[in-house]
């Protein structure tokens, strides 16, 4: 596909670079597109998700009422043959933690369930997750939490549906499954962000999936920049100001090596 407006990519890195740096208030939003390079597999591509597993096994009703469900859940890491912890952040990660080192960030917005942002150093409080960490597992009665490699020990020991050890309750990865609300919290939170920023920055996410995908169209209706670095096409592909079409580890290492260079960082 053409870049922005037929430049070279250099061209678009170097623009990127220079919005980053002009950048008061930086918002990146990240999709499963980001942690592809780390391993993990999308849900729609061809060798996505959807190929395994069921959808409809991630549906929040079907998984609190069907025991059958629960368990082909929870033996999710023997099927796709790795688990969780196992997934390590990538280039991609590693930059959008550099911006925060180098004060160029005011938050990471993401759809992943992954937790690699923070794994590559960005800051609690500054990842925003809109559907849930799948490094936790929440029990749906009492609220207590486990981390999800601690519940997959006890699946690995041959417990085939994990029950909360407080209260006997169901317990399910603190994901958020179809049919189930968003985090009011950091829902809310994200919205406000995104009105706020004047520069947004989409990495890996076809901008499909809603109300998640409202986030940049809120900082674009707000009059901020948008860039977006994807290998296929978003719905705001229109509106971008920048748009790279290719890998976002290679793309965003190259952004932050022009960005510490503007800012005289070796």
């Amino acid at each position: 596909m053409e870049q922005t407006g037929g430049k070279t990519q250099d061209e678009l890195i170097d623009e990127l670079a220079d919005l980053i740096v002009q950048s008061q208030r930086l918002v990146v939003f990240t999709g499963a597109g980001i942690s592809t390079e780390s391993g993990l597999p999308d849900f729609r591509g061809p060798d996505g998700l959807w190929t395994k597993f069921d959808p409809d096994d991630f549906t929040y009703q079907k998984f609190i009422s069907d025991r059958e469900t629960r368990k082909r859940i929870w033996g999710m890491s023997e099927a796709l043959g790795a688990s969780w912890k196992d997934f390590q952040p990538n280039p991609a990660h590693y930059a959008v933690a550099e911006l925060e080192k180098l004060g160029k960030l005011d938050c990471v917005i993401t759809q992943n369930v992954d937790g690699l942002h923070q794994k590559a150093g960005n800051s609690e409080d500054k990842v925003i997750q809109l559907h849930g960490n799948m490094q936790w597992v929440k029990c749906l009665s009492c609220g207590d939490r486990h981390r999800f490699e601690e519940v997959e020990k006890w699946v690995a020991g041959g417990v085939e549906v994990p029950e909360c050890v407080q209260c006997g309750g169901i317990l399910k990865p603190d994901a958020v499954f179809f049919g189930e609300a968003m985090p009011v919290q950091e829902t809310m939170e994200a919205e406000r962000r995104s009105r706020m920023c004047d520069l947004c920055i989409v990495i890996g996410s076809s901008l499909v999936v809603y109300p998640a995908a409202l986030m940049p169209q809120y900082a674009l209706s707000s009059g901020a920049k948008i860039a977006i670095i994807n290998e296929g096409e978003t719905g705001l592909d229109h509106a971008a100001d920048i748009r790279i079409w290719a890998k976002a580890g290679e793309v965003m290492s190259q952004v932050v090596q022009q960005v510490k260079k503007r800012l005289g960082i070796d």
